[in-house]
């Protein structure tokens, strides 16, 4: 091979390592480089000078646009855009508009696995259904933690795996139920292991904790045991508890709980203080501010990104004490002076799962010391209750 035929060297190579594989391949044969506007001989050393320029040139240019798309993603993403891609299930090909029949059974999802179904169940009633996901597919366990997962249906709009602010599109699940399962889904434990004997369902699921280790603990054989106790290292932990007293106790306390609990069944976001409205007012006009001074190069772009980010994310904090836990749904007919005859009923009915679910709303964790007596009596003590903010 003597001669190489292109548009122009630009098109044959944009990187300088490239041009220099192609000069030592060229060393030894007479190869000429033909293109379009000139001409190179690739043993000719003026030839390789100038064929240096032009590709570093090629390759600053590609560098440039390669940042100019970057910063224009950056800002699509700031500004709210979706993403492109595939469709997302519950939305039209844009991601902007909602499809209503897919929406309800976003919504249905996200409620159920909220009172306890798992993925695996879910799947498999929407595939008895004949429902399909968004790529015609059947639903299997994965692609339903997929959807769960989803911050587009929640308007939240991702980038680079942080969430960057609200979408420019209208969302299926209140920021409420979506961080509820969120939290759910970071602490679910995984399904009892059908090669054990027992048949018990743990209550108390994800959420003991072990307080020496601050690892989960796990139901087994009628107790709860530390998530190290099968470790055979330094980090071994052999803390345990029985299980029926500590569901007992635990759910002793849930009842009293819910005797008490008033819930109105409104899911109007409570108001912002005065003072809080006040700062966000304040950052909106900063972030006015620092726009203006961008447009009129007072301030670099890279300036500009890292400034708006501290203000957006001021607003954002702020702006989550207006999300609402979804307790009408989680507690819906367990609240009031017959919450103890409504828990029974769940036990006589074996929703297991169901209490499950509301233990954990109520509860952040239940958290195990070391006990301080000796014997076979339970220690009390070496229990502490973490409610969660309701």
């Amino acid at each position: 091979m003597r001669h190489i035929l292109t548009y122009h060297p630009d098109r044959l190579m944009r990187q300088p390592h490239d041009l220099e594989q192609l000069l030592r391949v060229a060393d030894e044969p007479d190869i000429t480089l033909h293109g379009q506007a000139n001409r190179r001989d690739l043993a000719d050393p003026d030839d390789r000078f100038f064929l240096r320029i032009e590709v570093a040139l090629t390759c600053r240019s590609s560098d440039d646009t390669s940042r100019r798309l970057r910063d224009a993603t950056v800002d699509r993403a700031r500004d709210g855009q979706p993403h492109g891609g595939k469709r997302r299930y519950g939305y039209d090909k844009s991601g902007t508009a909602i499809i209503a029949a897919e929406a309800a059974i976003v919504r249905a999802v996200f409620t159920r696995y909220l009172e306890g179904e798992t993925p695996t169940s879910l799947a498999r009633d929407l595939n008895g259904r004949n429902e399909r996901t968004a790529l015609g597919r059947e639903w299997n366990a994965d692609s339903v933690r997929a959807l769960l997962d989803s911050h587009h249906v929640a308007g939240i709009r991702v980038f680079r795996g942080e969430e960057v602010g609200r979408g420019q599109w209208p969302a299926i699940i209140n920021e409420g139920l979506w961080q509820e399962v969120r939290d759910r889904r970071t602490y679910r434990a995984p399904a009892v292991s059908s090669s054990q004997k027992e048949n018990r369902f743990y209550l108390l699921r994800g959420i003991v904790m072990c307080k020496r280790c601050g690892v989960r603990m796990a139901g087994s054989l009628g107790k709860y045991l530390c998530g190290r106790s099968q470790r055979t290292d330094s980090k071994f932990c052999g803390r345990s508890v029985s299980a029926p007293t500590l569901e007992a106790f635990v759910t002793d306390a849930a009842i009293n709980l819910l005797e008490r609990l008033d819930v109105t069944g409104s899911n109007e976001p409570p108001s912002l203080t005065a003072a809080d409205q006040a700062a966000i007012e304040t950052d909106e006009q900063e972030l006015a501010e620092l726009k203006d001074m961008w447009e009129t190069g007072e301030l670099k772009t890279r300036e500009y990104r890292a400034m708006r980010k501290t203000v957006e994310d001021r607003v954002a904090q702020i702006r989550r004490k207006l999300v609402v836990r979804p307790a009408v749904e989680v507690l819906e007919g367990l609240v009031g002076p017959n919450a103890r005859d409504s828990w029974k009923a769940l036990k006589v009915g074996e929703e297991f799962e169901r209490m499950n679910a509301v233990l954990r709303f109520l509860f952040g964790a239940v958290i195990i010391d070391a006990s301080s007596t000796r014997g076979r009596s339970f220690d009390f003590g070496r229990v502490d209750i973490e409610p969660n903010e309701l």
